[in-house]
């Protein structure tokens, strides 16, 4: 199912006497998303997606625009007429009900010709809690399950009348690193066999990224950047979105363009081409510090973290924004831990320049 947002806004009161302008919590958000696809609405708390996916579900109006599944104008059709499945962070399953009842429950309130019978509501409850790994535990309360095994059950009554749209609103934040790896998975897998179009709402933008097909960066109820994760990882529109993406966070410099060259401090760090003589932001990724004995970019080294598969060089520059600088390096490269400076060359595809002004990213050519 096809979802359209148009021009879609919500504004809430202020609950400052002092001031009386409203609170935009979404604005102007237009976007189509594609049949089929699940999609990550990301970006830090406060910055409106949980409120976008209310106005999907039906929980709260817009205060303008519209919303569309498929053909169908929905903006102001209640939850119940609106064929949505909806997770909660906190699952709200009933507890005095078993995982079969909590998963029946939607379908006990069908009527006419889409009116079930015990037996083909017990079928389908069979079914979606197969699907979902969890058939061995149909007649157990949600007080005798693990965190996870009752996200599953919330998941399986979410899909159960096989919605048209399944909405997911922080539904891992519960759960441990482990845990939340494997159920992430999960959600894939079913997002996959089912082909339900599922919106993912998040501000963890590793969970976005591992298993969207394309993410939606959202900043005080603006969208900034719409696109395929990797994409969008490495072409990040402005520096809030290069900020935003990325663990450990892009590192971030005060540096200037003059006469082709991009220099961070008095260091002359990168050839390029393509930039006018100004000053600019420069955010180079983790992965984009390569350790040489004759790097152009010198720094105070901090520490060594080795963490198994990499290693982290924790280290220091005066015209770094950041308190520490993070550079990922492969184990096999032997780093002084003791030494008081390491010096870095730089990967030019994992360095983003960003105006100072605007803090939009500048294009760019290497040479």
């Amino acid at each position: 199912m096809e979802v359209i947002l148009k021009n879609l806004t919500k504004k809430f009161p202020s609950r400052d006497k002092k001031k009386h302008e409203d609170v935009i919590a979404v604005n102007d958000f237009d976007f189509v998303i594609p049949d089929g696809k699940l999609i990550g609405l990301l970006g830090p708390s406060g910055c409106g997606k949980s409120t976008t996916l209310n106005l999907i579900s039906g929980l709260q109006k817009p205060t303008s625009g519209q919303i569309f599944f498929g053909d169908d104008d929905v903006t102001n059709l209640p939850p119940e007429n609106r064929g949505i499945g909806l997770v909660f962070q906190n699952y709200a399953l009933y507890p005095h009900l078993t995982v079969r009842q909590n998963i029946t429950f939607p379908l006990e309130n069908l009527k006419g010709k889409d009116k079930l019978t015990k037996e083909q509501m017990n079928e389908k409850a069979l079914e979606v809690a197969k699907m979902v790994q969890i058939d061995e535990l149909m007649d157990r309360k949600p007080g005798e399950l693990s965190g996870g095994q009752q996200q599953r059950v919330a998941i399986a009554r979410a899909l159960v009348k096989m919605p048209r749209v399944l909405l997911l609103d922080e539904p891992l934040s519960n759960l441990d690193a482990r845990l939340r790896l494997q159920t992430r998975e999960e959600i894939r897998r079913i997002q996959k066999e089912t082909k339900i179009t599922t919106i993912f709402v998040t501000h963890d933008q590793e969970e976005a990224m591992s298993i969207s097909d394309m993410i939606v960066v959202m900043k005080e109820g603006v969208v900034h950047q719409i696109g395929k994760p990797q994409e969008v990882y490495d072409k990040p529109i402005n520096l809030f979105v290069a900020k935003f993406l990325g663990t450990p966070p892009i590192s971030v410099f005060e540096g200037k363009v003059r006469e082709n060259k991009l220099y961070i401090g008095d260091d002359a760090v990168l050839d390029i081409a393509g930039v006018p003589n100004k000053d600019v932001y420069v955010g180079i990724r983790p992965e984009g510090f390569d350790l040489k004995e004759d790097g152009p970019l010198c720094c105070a080294l901090r520490g060594v973290e080795v963490m198994g598969r990499d290693s982290s060089v924790i280290a220091s520059h005066s015209a770094c924004l950041n308190e520490v600088i993070r550079a990922i390096i492969d184990t096999d490269t032997a780093v002084d831990a003791e030494g008081d400076q390491v010096r870095f060359a730089l990967a030019p595809h994992k360095v983003h320049l960003f105006d100072k002004e605007t803090e939009a990213r500048i294009d760019f050519e290497s040479r």
